[in-house]
């Protein structure tokens, strides 16, 4: 798979290296403003508390399936665990998700909900071969 690039829209438009992306933070923020443009994703939430965590951020794609993102700034490990640690959470509360997609995107949305194929995007600098 190609390495995700990020690019600066200021000024003509410019790559950015992994350097210029300072913090988890900014890397969340970028990709939760423009979801939907990058991913096909409606942003729902970001910091998403449940049962012994937080999701990063959550969403919905064009299919209306779940879709949890899981940002880590350098290599980790732990960015997959943690992701599934987070889907396994979502399938067993769905009603969760259903009254989150009620509250942001309405009745309609939530009663098309597809939980058959949810989807978690780990973004991260590098992964190890685990």
């Amino acid at each position: 798979m190609a390495e995700i690039k990020l690019f600066s829209l200021c000024d003509g438009v410019k790559e950015c290296s992994s350097s210029e992306v300072l913090l988890e933070k900014e890397l969340q923020t970028l990709i939760e403003q423009n979801m939907e443009t990058f991913f096909g994703v409606r942003f729902l939430k970001s910091e998403y508390s449940i049962t012994n965590g937080r999701m990063d951020s959550i969403g919905i794609d064009e299919n209306n399936s779940p879709v949890i993102f899981e940002y880590k700034r350098s290599q980790n490990e732990n960015v997959i665990n943690q992701g599934l640690f987070y889907l396994d959470w979502l399938l067993d509360h769905k009603a969760n998700f259903k009254l989150l997609v009620i509250e942001k995107l309405g009745m309609e949305a939530a009663e098309n909900i597809d939980s058959s194929v949810p989807c978690v995007i780990c973004v991260a600098h590098d992964f190890t071969k685990y």
